[in-house]
């Protein structure tokens, strides 16, 4: 069994020495066939530097670099495609990750044939307010997702290689592999891991992460329970809408009706509908709104019919050490 260490970097450059460190004593002990894929995504210090050195000291790493920035979601990607592994476990660069950890994560997914082990932070070492919001988020993703995890958006997971032949990455979607991969039918479970203290640096990640992590939460919502079938949600609430707005006017014209009728008998006034515009506006807004869903559900189903994988959201610029190098 091989295992394919992927870990992506943005300006991690004084954590990544002690990093290669502790996996090399958890893959030498454990007497593993492993590689080390560092992704640099775009880093602005010495990252790259440090990688370089680190790939000529030892042949097991690679070194994937990008042109600028594209995000965690595109550097896993790469790390992924890259991947020789049967085995492939995740983790950041900053140390917060305790690689020590990885032997227990592969027996618990061979003991209770897992296909994604995600980790757990259940002591966390971060500020209260990246732990409170974080924890509402966690909540959240599981109910509306059905896939019962603690921490979603921890950096330290295991997986299987062959899920990524169906899993495919884009935007921000790094933190809902489990889910994106439980909606295929894998088999998905938990671990609790150490949380150490940063050491270096500080965090990438801002208030954006979470309002981004809340918009990504809906695009996977939507993907995997309607991703094959959006006309059975984007029909549902049009329909709901034509339906509201046609029984709106026909009783606006039942009662119109019904009394220039009542009137010829001088038993009331007519009705003029100028009274009741408001509401006649707002159904016809209904049932227009209503045939756009259906419409756009038509389309997207025309898509779906259709569709293409997604291409590579990132460039290389340089790579040290790839795989054909090595045949």
């Amino acid at each position: 069994m091989k295992l394919s260490i992927v870990i992506p970097v943005y300006n991690e450059s004084e954590s990544l020495t002690q990093l290669h460190k502790e996996i090399s004593e958890v893959v030498e002990s454990n007497q593993y066939a492993a590689e080390i894929i560092f992704i640099d995504d775009g880093s602005k210090d010495q990252s790259w530097q440090v990688i370089k050195n680190l790939v000529q000291a030892d042949t097991r790493i690679r070194g994937i670099r990008f042109r600028r920035n594209f995000g965690k979601a595109a550097a896993l990607n790469a790390g992924f495609e890259a991947a020789s592994g049967e085995i492939v476990i995740t983790l950041d660069a900053d140390l917060q990750d305790n690689p020590h950890e990885i032997p227990a994560f592969i027996d618990q997914m061979q003991s209770e044939n897992l296909d994604v082990i995600s980790g757990w932070k259940q002591v966390r070492h971060d500020p209260w307010h990246k732990v409170i919001p974080s924890r509402f988020f966690n909540a959240m993703v599981s109910y509306m997702t059905g896939v019962k995890l603690h921490d979603h958006n921890c950096g330290m997971k295991c997986y299987k290689r062959e899920i990524f032949n169906e899993v495919i990455l884009y935007g921000e979607l790094h933190r809902f592999v489990p889910v994106l991969a439980s909606a295929k039918g894998y088999r998905v479970g938990e671990k609790v891991v150490e949380h150490r203290a940063r050491q270096f640096g500080y965090s990438k990640y801002g208030f954006t992460r979470f309002v981004k992590g809340f918009l990504d939460l809906f695009t996977v919502w939507f993907l995997t329970g309607y991703g094959q079938r959006p006309q059975h949600l984007l029909g549902t609430i049009g329909l709901i809408a034509m339906t509201l707005g046609l029984v709106i006017l026909t009783y606006l014209a039942a009662l119109w009706g019904g009394s220039r009728i009542l009137y010829q008998f001088e038993l009331c006034q007519p009705i003029h509908l100028k009274e009741h515009f408001p509401a006649i506006e707002y159904s016809i807004a209904a049932l227009l709104l209503g045939g756009q869903f259906i419409s756009v559900g038509v389309i997207a189903e025309l898509v779906v019919a259709n569709k293409n994988r997604i291409g590579k959201t990132y460039s290389i610029v340089e790579e040290l050490n790839p795989k054909d190098n090595k045949e």
